[in-house]
């Protein structure tokens, strides 16, 4: 006889291999692994991995979100690694360096997740390769001391369209509040002239941060250029021609005369002609010829150039008869040799010439005639709508 107690507990021996088995692969093979989590953090670049084109003066940007950045590095084809830094919480790293023209850049980032997991990002990018690379230059130089009508001079070896832009990184600053204006007198040169003479004493920075700015149809600037100087005393010729006089003022008041002999009254071509000029040189000795009027190789002493029309203050000893009493030179202002070696020793590069009384108008032939148009016209030569 079977025991009744002994089936059932084999019977519950047999439900307990089933319910073990039904855990297990119904063929007998490997657990499926359970699928891990992606990383929270994500790093991107601006400019993108195979950029083109890239302008150099736009700073390059890693940023990481849900994480921490915990290196970047940016480097140029050599190698050398272009300066950078963090903000606060290293979230994002930013360029602080101009990048080359047609340079190729490579950048690695690496940052920690809030979950502790790391990822990174790297890639390349090309920047923007110039039709044409163009020096400019800028004028008075650094440390000059210049005259009180001195205007500032940005030029370029070839011609701006993109004028505006050019303009809008264009900065002043003066020691002394001064307005003034930019103006273009060409398309290889724009000046920056006072609405009145600047104020004696005043210290004048420019910068032309132009590197990476399109002049037009591709053409870049070579380099940024800066300059610093300061402006002298408040020197101003004044000369009315038919009084045959050259008087000189310092700070409104009448500091010296000389008597002199300016162009042919009776010759219009060879008038001192009117309007307000700077001293652009000062010269010990200048040669001058004019085959119109039949001389050459001429030397005169002590010669400041005031226009490049051709027309100076110098020495003209050998005319001494007609200086002081009759007007009969070839535009130029003569002086008596002592006179004019006095007035040289004072002069300064950009001290104003005023001339009236002549029947030639002013000549705008030149590149230096800032102060020959009125304050509204000048401001007309901005490219900025004022």
């Amino acid at each position: 006889m079977i025991d009744r107690r002994m089936v059932f507990k084999a019977a519950l021996a047999s439900g307990a291999v089933m319910l073990a088995a039904a855990c297990t692969s119904g063929k007998g093979g490997p657990a499926v692994p359970e699928l891990q989590a992606q990383p929270v953090a994500k790093i991107t670049a601006e400019p993108a991995a195979n950029a083109q084109n890239v302008p150099v003066r736009q700073p390059v940007t890693i940023k990481v979100t849900a994480g921490a950045l915990t290196d970047v590095k940016l480097t140029n084809a050599d190698g050398k690694a272009v300066e950078g830094e963090f903000n606060a919480d290293r979230t994002v790293w930013t360029s602080s360096e101009v990048l080359g023209y047609d340079r190729t850049y490579t950048f690695t980032a690496a940052a920690t997740g809030s979950d502790r997991k790391n990822v990174q990002l790297t890639g390349t990018f090309a920047t923007l390769k110039p039709a044409q690379e163009v020096r400019v230059t800028l004028n008075p130089v650094d440390n000059a001391k210049v005259g009180v009508a001195m205007p500032v001079s940005v030029k370029f070896t070839a011609a701006v369209t993109n004028r505006a832009e050019v303009e809008k990184a264009l900065k002043i600053n003066t020691s002394t509040n001064v307005e003034g204006s930019w103006g273009w007198l060409s398309g290889q040169q724009v000046d920056f002239r006072p609405k009145d003479y600047w104020p004696a004493g005043t210290e004048v920075s420019v910068e032309a941060n132009l590197y990476g700015i399109d002049l037009g149809g591709g053409a870049y600037p070579k380099a940024d250029v800066t300059t610093k100087f300061t402006i002298g005393r408040n020197q101003v010729v004044k000369i009315h021609t038919p009084d045959h006089v050259m008087n000189v003022y310092r700070n409104g008041a009448k500091y010296k005369s000389y008597p002199c002999s300016n162009g042919l009254d009776s010759d219009v071509d060879r008038n001192t002609p009117n309007g307000t000029y700077i001293i652009m040189t000062r010269e010990p000795h200048a040669i001058f010829d004019n085959a119109r009027y039949g001389y050459t190789n001429v030397n005169k002493k002590w010669a400041c150039r005031f226009s490049n029309h051709g027309e100076f203050i110098h020495e003209n000893q050998d005319n001494a008869a007609a200086i002081g009493r009759v007007n009969n030179s070839h535009g130029c202002v003569n002086l008596l040799e002592a006179d004019a070696k006095d007035y040289f020793d004072s002069a300064l590069i950009g001290d104003p010439v005023e001339v009236s009384g002549s029947r030639l108008g002013p000549v705008t032939t030149s590149d230096v005639m800032d102060w020959l148009v009125d304050w509204p016209a000048w401001k007309a030569k901005s490219a900025i709508k004022q």
